[in-house]
This record gives C-alpha cells, sequence and structure tokens, in this order.
C-alpha cells in the first residue's frame, strides 16, 4: 500500500513523494506583481516537494485582488516567473502555476477602478478587504455578460499559454475559495438565468470551458483542477454540493485531466470526508485533498486510499523541508503569523531547515 512517500504518476510527471506544497498567498510581489529574489529563495527551497503550486496568480491587470500578488499576463511576468522555476528545477522540482481571477473578490481601488465582475450582482457580505485606503467592504460586483465571458476564458489560456513559456510544469485551474470560477459553480452566488446559470452543467460551463482553454496548451496531462465544494470563504455556499461534484468530477475525468484537488474546510469534518469520498468514486484520475492534515492524518489517507497525494498549506510556510521532517518525524517550526502577508524575506524565506 502507498505511503507519503511513495512515488506518484501525475499526468505526465513522476513525483518522488505525495506531500504536495499549497498554493499559499504571501503578497510578496509588490505592486508590478513581477516576482523577485525573495520569491526565487521562497520557492526555491521548497523544491523537495512531490509538486510546488505556486500562490494564485493574476490572469489580468485588472484581477488583483491582494495588493501584491504574482501575475502572470505580461513579458516581464513570464521572465520574473522563469528566474522562479529555473530555480525550482534546478533544486530537481516541480512546479505548477496556479491561474486565477478573484471575481467579486476584487475592489476598485486595486484595479484602476475597475468594478469588480462575477456571474451575478451579488457582493461578498459581513467583510472587508485591504486597500491602498485601508480597509473597506467588498463591493457589489458586475455580472459579466454572457458576450464577455469568452474574453475571460481567454485571460485563462493566455495565462496557460504564458506559465508555459516560463518554463513551469504545468497549470492548476482555481475553480474555488469564491473566486471568479467559483462565483459560477455554486448556486449560493450565481443566480442567472443563461447557458451559464440555474443547472448543474450550466453553472460548471465557465469552469469547463477555462479548463479546455488550458489543456488545448498544455494538453490534459498537465492540467489540474481546484475545487472547494463546501468552503464557506468569501461568504460562498452550494445547495447541491453531492451533484455539483458528480457532474465537475465526471467531466473531468473524462478530459483525463493531470489531477483534481479537493480544497476542505477541515477534512475531518464528516460532511467534507463524504464529499471526498464521492469525489473518488466519480474520478479515477489523481486525486489530491487539502484542509488540515497532519503527517499522521496524510499517511492514513493516503494508505487507506482515500486521496492519491496530501497538498499542504501551513506546515509548507514555516517548513521549506517539510518533506525531510516528515520522513524523519522532526518537530516543525512555527508560523510567525505577523509576517504572512507582504513586507521582506522576515517570515517568508527565512525559516531554518534541519541541521545536518
Amino acid at each position: 500500500m502507498p505511503t507519503l512517500f511513495t512515488p506518484l504518476q501525475v499526468g505526465e510527471l513522476l513525483l518522488p513523494n505525495r506531500i504536495v506544497m499549497a498554493p499559499l498567498t504571501r503578497v510578496r510581489a509588490g505592486s508590478t506583481h513581477i516576482p523577485n529574489d525573495m520569491m526565487v529563495d521562497y520557492y526555491s527551497q521548497r523544491a523537495s516537494s512531490g509538486l510546488i503550486m505556486t500562490e494564485c496568480t493574476m490572469v489580468d491587470a485588472h484581477a488583483c485582488a491582494f495588493m501584491g500578488e504574482g501575475g502572470i499576463y505580461s513579458p516581464a511576468h513570464v521572465a520574473g516567473w522563469k528566474r522562479v522555476t529555473d530555480g525550482v528545477h534546478a533544486k530537481g522540482g516541480r512546479i505548477f502555476m496556479q491561474i486565477w481571477h478573484p471575481g467579486r473578490a476584487a475592489h476598485s481601488l486595486l484595479n484602476d477602478g475597475e468594478q469588480p465582475v462575477s456571474s451575478s450582482a451579488k457582493a461578498i457580505r459581513n467583510e472587508t478587504t485591504h486597500t491602498p485606503q485601508g480597509a473597506k467592504p467588498y463591493e457589489i460586483p458586475r455580472a459579466l455578460r454572457t458576450d464577455e465571458i469568452p474574453r475571460y476564458v481567454e485571460m485563462f489560456r493566455s495565462a496557460a499559454q504564458n506559465a508555459q513559456l516560463a518554463g513551469f510544469d504545468g497549470v492548476q485551474v482555481h475553480g474555488a475559495h469564491g473566486y471568479l470560477i467559483d462565483n459560477f459553480l455554486r448556486d449560493g452566488v450565481n443566480a442567472r438565468t443563461d447557458a451559464y446559470g440555474g443547472s448543474v452543467p450550466n453553472r460548471a460551463r465557465f469552469l469547463l470551458e477555462v479548463t479546455d482553454a488550458a489543456i488545448n496548451v498544455w494538453g490534459a496531462g498537465r492540467v489540474a483542477v481546484r475545487i472547494s465544494p463546501l468552503v464557506p470563504f468569501n461568504d460562498m455556499v452550494e445547495s447541491q454540493p453531492e451533484a455539483l461534484v458528480t457532474y465537475v468530477a465526471q467531466e473531468l475525468n473524462r478530459r483525463a485531466i493531470a489531477f483534481l484537488e479537493i480544497r476542505h474546510e477541515n477534512h475531518a469534518l464528516p460532511e467534507e470526508q463524504a464529499i471526498l469520498q464521492h469525489a473518488r468514486r466519480q474520478f479515477s484520475g489523481v486525486l489530491m485533498t487539502n484542509g488540515s492534515y497532519t503527517r499522521e492524518s496524510g499517511e492514513k489517507t493516503v494508505t487507506e486510499g482515500a486521496a492519491d497525494a496530501i497538498v499542504y498549506g501551513r506546515p509548507y510556510i514555516a517548513n521549506p523541508d517539510l518533506v525531510e521532517r516528515f520522513a524523519k518525524q522532526a518537530p516543525l517550526n512555527e508560523v510567525n503569523y505577523d509576517r504572512l502577508y507582504g513586507g521582506g524575506p522576515d517570515g517568508y524565506s527565512d525559516y531554518p531547515a534541519l541541521a545536518g
């Protein structure tokens, strides 16, 4: 039976282990959204991961939500990320770019006055976001017209192509966490009455069009998808999570993508365990799972066959050598939460590896 340290074929890549680094927003790229020396160090330090996934990366100049996330919409961004991929590959690592549009989680103050867009004109309620003018309530987004949607699919296709030029090993389509694709997927936001709203197949249409666009660039074996059918982050809810997972997993299975990642609020919740089991039944490819796993719970999940690999987030923030620490059952560094977002290398690329 497999363990966290058993190699795994993922599409066209052979991973040396099943300990995967989650996409982690750290906001170190600055106002240009171009990767810098800190980011080269940060990602290359984590090259022993079975697979690295980058932070959510902007597919367009007006797709900013965090004041400093990376972008992939210009030659300068391609050149910046090429330094990152070269650094990771020089240490024998593998790295996918997560391509992303924030949808209604954006703010006009971060995007040259452009109103956020979504499937429907519903704002994120009772929350604020960071802007150059301080904390502001989320704005009511503009519902995309049907004839505009192909332009947004093209943003993702162009981002996938730029990721290829930047030397990545593949891309992950971010369909989770209440961002643009998830704004279409889940009916707590999507109130459309056109071909992109109503039924589960209609609500999944945008995700599948984006996925197909990425496949046309990369081939299916280099494209992954992340969904979070039960995660409430960004004021999200879905009335038919099993039906949604059934349709999406079956469609992605038919396309033979590299892997599907299920993002949980907490993997130990009974409803999250049930949705993972449901995804497993519907998707015969590589299934990854993410949500507050420890070494022990991750090992159990892989050994029992509930998933093929575990995606770790917080442990990777403070432990660039997480694979080695897990192998030796060594203690983990603590996260410096005061330096989680923005700033310099402190609390970012200065966490120590094990001695020797």
